[in-house]
């Protein structure tokens, strides 16, 4: 059995979901596993495995769109104490236990001590599709992409084998990158959706200007899910975030409204849900999430917000549900098989295209 660093990126809730669940499968199996993380990450797992808290990247952002001043300067003040960490992560965790191999899910950390110490890394996230798929992109995204391409290969330098999730396909541009349906939490994969009718809104930050063109809808019903309320503004009902709440809300929804993040758009659809999606505006993967999303029918992609647009999503919801139908909703035993077999009888085929990538 295999010893093995997980490194999870804390910004957001989704990377510690995916990473539950492939840590207890690994554990299930029979390998040790030290995770390291930070903010949400470490928050959301610290109770239940072996977790170092380290420093990591944070995304500034305000009425959706990404802060660049505030994201620069803010991480550039975390950089002494990220330093500090760094130092305890290689003595406390690299040194002392010697892992065998390392795993990321976009936390960066990890990935560069794996190549300090000559460790085979696999990286197990969605943001390598944008460094490793061939795919169609806007004009208008292209240097969006460039600068986010060069981001991710900045942050997880040299990985010897990407297992990428993802809801749409292109070409994979070498042979250590394999494609995978979306990482579902457990609790999602045994939802039983329901044709409700109210619709869904989860905002991770103030959105006035759209919650504004929400109350013109004064027929329908919006549950809002990210303010600190529990009360009722017309078609608006505030709830407070509880986890079973959320996913029975979620469950029974006729649509969902939200930002363009990967896990909750993915969810969206294992469910059959149509989604509005909200792409944070200077955050190139979730334009790209919600540029495929509206190419494949599966709701809208509501870049500008104009209450038309709302107005024709509510119309069209038969037509999303429709092309839903199609949706592949997979579980997550393909990418769990593939990583039990890349760390199999100590690492074995990991440790070969770690030889291979070093040629």
């Amino acid at each position: 059995m295999a010893k093995i660093v997980y490194g999870v990126s804390g910004e957001g809730s989704g990377h510690s979901s995916r990473a539950r669940e492939m840590i207890q499968h690994l554990e299930r199996l029979g390998h040790t596993i030290k995770v390291v993380s930070y903010d949400r990450g470490y928050n959301n797992l610290k109770f239940d495995f072996d977790v170092f808290e380290t420093e990591g990247l944070h995304i500034a952002s305000a009425d959706n769109r990404v802060s660049k001043v505030k994201t620069f300067t803010g991480n550039l003040q975390r950089l002494p104490q990220g330093h500090k960490k760094l130092h305890t992560l290689r003595k406390s965790i690299f040194k002392q236990f010697q892992p065998d191999c390392v795993i990321t899910d976009f936390e960066p950390m990890t990935a560069y001590l794996a190549n300090h110490y000559n460790l085979p890394l696999i990286t197990i996230d969605n943001q390598h599709r944008i460094r490793y798929m061939s795919y169609p992109c806007p004009a208008r995204l292209q240097t969006e992409r460039r600068m986010t391409t060069n981001i991710i290969r900045a942050m997880v330098p040299r990985p010897d084998v990407s297992l990428v999730t993802t809801f749409y396909y292109g070409e994979a541009k070498n042979n250590r990158t394999l494609f995978f349906p979306p990482i579902l939490r457990a609790e999602v994969l045994s939802l039983q959706p329901s044709p409700g009718g109210h619709i869904l809104v989860y905002l991770t930050s103030g959105f006035e200007s759209f919650l504004k063109i929400l109350k013109t809808f004064n027929r329908e019903q919006f549950l809002v899910y990210g303010y600190d309320r529990t009360d009722r503004d017309g078609s608006l009902v505030y709830k407070n975030f509880s986890k079973a709440g959320f996913l029975k809300d979620l469950a029974s929804c006729k649509a969902v409204m939200a930002t363009a993040g990967f896990t909750l758009m993915t969810e969206s659809f294992y469910l059959r849900k149509p989604y509005l999606a909200l792409p944070m505006r200077g955050q190139f993967e979730q334009e790209l999430n919600a540029f495929w999303m509206a190419k494949l029918n599966y709701g809208i992609n509501l870049r500008r917000i104009r209450s038309e647009a709302v107005g024709n999503f509510l119309y069209r919801l038969a037509d999303y549900e429709e092309k839903l139908n199609d949706y592949d909703a997979a579980d997550n035993s393909a990418i769990k098989a593939m990583l039990a077999e890349l760390l199999d009888n100590n690492c074995e085929l990991v440790k070969a295209y770690h030889l291979g990538r070093k040629k």
